[in-house]
This record gives C-alpha cells, sequence and structure tokens, in this order.
C-alpha cells in the first residue's frame, strides 16, 4: 500500500513542475527571524502536549519533571511518524515510560487514553473555530458536518474517560460482547475490570485538572498551526488568514486517518489545496507548506529518535544498577545482619 501512495505522490507531482520549482527558489531565500520562530512555536506545541500528559498523571498521584514528559512526547511522536503501525508501538512505549514513572498498570493505560481522547476534543475545536470563521463566507468546503460529529464524538468520549466508573461499566460491557460473540475472554467479569475500576477511581481529576488538560490540548494544535503561519512569512508571502484554521484543521483531520505514517502526502496535498482555495498563492503556499512539514515532520525525525535513544539508554543503565543494588544486597544479609533498630527502620 505503500509503494502504491507513493507511486500514486510522485504522478501528482510529476504534473506539477513549475510549483515545485517555484517553491523550491523561494525555500533559498528565508527570511532567518521568521524561520526561528517557526521552529519555536513547534518545540512549544511539543511542550504543551507534554503538559497535558503531565497533568493527566498528576490526577493519579504520579509526579515527575516537565523535562521528562517532553522527552517521552517527542520519542513518542518519532516512532508514531515514522514505523509501521506507530501509533500502537508509540502507545505501548508512553505506556511503559509511565509504568516507569510509577503509574499503575489502569492509571498507565488510562492516561494514554485521556491523552488521545482530550487531543482529539483539542483538534475538533481549534477545526470547529476554523469552520466558524469561514462559514459566514460561504467557504466551508462542506465540513460543518464532519466537523460538528468530529466534536461530538471527541466530547462523549471527554465524558466516558472523565467519568471513571462509566469507563469501567464500558469496558465491562465491551467484555460481554465479545465473550457472546468469540468466546473470549473466557469470564466477561474478569478480575483485570475490577482492578482497572479500582485503580482508576483514585484519580483525582477536578474540573480545573480537566479544564487544564483541553487547554494544553488546544495550545498544541495553535502552536503547530502558527508553524504554519511563521512558515508564512518565512517564505516572505501573505498569509490566508481566512482560511487558514479550516484548512489547518481539515489537514489534521485527514492526517489522523490511518493511510500513511506522519499523514505524509494527506497532509501536505490537503493544506495547499485549502489554502490556494483561500487566496493564498500557488507557489508560495507550496513553499509555505514544505517549510512547515520540514520543521514539524522531517526535521523532528531525528530529534525525536534521538531523544528515544537517549532515554532507552538511561532506563538500561536504571535497571543495570538496580540489579547491581539488589545483589548487593543478597550478598550482605547473610553476613552482616541488622540490629534491631534497623530492622524496624526498614
Amino acid at each position: 500500500m505503500g509503494i502504491a501512495l507513493g507511486g500514486v505522490a510522485l504522478w501528482a507531482v510529476s504534473g506539477h513542475g513549475g510549483e515545485l520549482a517555484g517553491a523550491s527558489t523561494e525555500l533559498t531565500h528565508l527570511d532567518a527571524g521568521w524561520l526561528l520562530l517557526a521552529i519555536v512555536v513547534e518545540v512549544l506545541s511539543l511542550v504543551a502536549f507534554a503538559r497535558m500528559d503531565q497533568r493527566l498523571l498528576r490526577g493519579g498521584g504520579v509526579r515527575a519533571g516537565l523535562g521528562r514528559f517532553t522527552a517521552i512526547s517527542f520519542a513518542a511522536g518519532a516512532i508514531a511518524s515514522s514505523l509501521p503501525a506507530g501509533p500502537l508501538v508509540a502507545s505501548a512505549f508512553g505506556y511503559r515510560q509511565f509504568r516507569r514513572l510509577g503509574a499503575s498498570e489502569a492509571l498507565a493505560a488510562w492516561t494514554l487514553l485521556a491523552t488521545l481522547v482530550f487531543s482529539a476534543l483539542g483538534l475538533a475545536l481549534f477545526a470547529t473555530a476554523g469552520v466558524v470563521i469561514a462559514a459566514p463566507q460561504g467557504s466551508a468546503f462542506d465540513l460543518i458536518g464532519v466537523t460538528v460529529a468530529v466534536l461530538a464524538v471527541a466530547i462523549a468520549g471527554a465524558a466516558v474517560v472523565y467519568q471513571r466508573r462509566g469507563l469501567a461499566r464500558l469496558l465491562r460491557w465491551t467484555l460481554r460482547i465479545s465473550h457472546r460473540l468469540t468466546g473470549h475472554p473466557r469470564r466477561p467479569e474478569d478480575n483485570v475490570v475490577s482492578l482497572f475500576a479500582s485503580n482508576v477511581s483514585h484519580v483525582r481529576l477536578t474540573t480545573r485538572d480537566l479544564l487544564s488538560a483541553l487547554a494544553y490540548s488546544v495550545a498544541n494544535w495553535a502552536l503547530d498551526c502558527g508553524c504554519l503561519m511563521f512558515a508564512y512569512l518565512a517564505v516572505g508571502a501573505g498569509v490566508p488568514w481566512r482560511g487558514l484554521l479550516l484548512a489547518y484543521g481539515a489537514g489534521q483531520l485527514a492526517a489522523n486517518l490511518p493511510i500513511t505514517p506522519g499523514g505524509l502526502g494527506v497532509v501536505e496535498g490537503s493544506l495547499v489545496i485549502a489554502l490556494v482555495a483561500f487566496g493564498g498563492g500557488q507557489v508560495s503556499t507550496v513553499a509555505a507548506v514544505l517549510l512547515y512539514r520540514v520543521i514539524s515532520f522531517w526535521g523532528y525525525l531525528p530529534v525525536g529518535w534521538l531523544v528515544w535513544a537517549g532515554l532507552t539508554w538511561n532506563n538500561r543503565r536504571s535497571d543495570r544498577l538496580l540489579a547491581l543494588a539488589g545483589e548487593a544486597c543478597v550478598d550482605q544479609a547473610p553476613n552482616e545482619p541488622l540490629d534491631q533498630s534497623s530492622q524496624v527502620s526498614e
């Protein structure tokens, strides 16, 4: 499928050599100041995403520095954007990292689900704002129904995640249906469900936490959109303001379809088509979108994989140190028994 999509992309690009040649010329005359701002806001968008994870895990009593969460976000994003079934692999990576931070199995799984739901809700709100701005001008590209549907589903998902008992009931209902249709699991009322419900019920997610997580999600998308805006300015082109939010929201909604890793080709094509339709210059829009993707996708991948390598090395080093400490305690115990006061303190 990837080879076929690549062939389609090459066929489509072959008919637009003039635009690509003009875009490559504009990319050789970039404004360094705007380019630096584009890079800065893209990094800040990832920090906002990490802050959302930090806030959600804090509701379960897990506390860690923002730097660690930012590193996890960088690494997970690189995995999701470059590997087959990347989002699933990234979720497994994030789960293991949350467990290392002290989260229980249920809390780590719930945080991953909550992150997905709040991220989708933030994007839906952002896309809705774009539709509201563009609709009075008759330029919503028939996206009103799609955007409202996505928003409704995201709100429903957020409500289920927020009401942890409801989430446990939904899980039990899903297991029962699976048991009736497939015979698995053999016992639908498994202890795993009860354990999950018990652990998740201890999460103290207040309304303030809920709004904070949602605000960080919206900030993540807004800052990423800001990178696209600064990319326009970096190539010396005017920004098509009235269609920027709608085009960006539509592009990101399309990118979440499981077609290509990181929405490769899907994001570029949808953004260029929508932005040109809203008055953006064809050549300058191609240049701006390419620059935006270089910063937010191609330039991001090596950084994310380097962060992944650093986290992996650090985790293995910590595991070795813990293993050595455990062996030392076992060797010392028979020869140097602790006195009574030490045993009490232990």
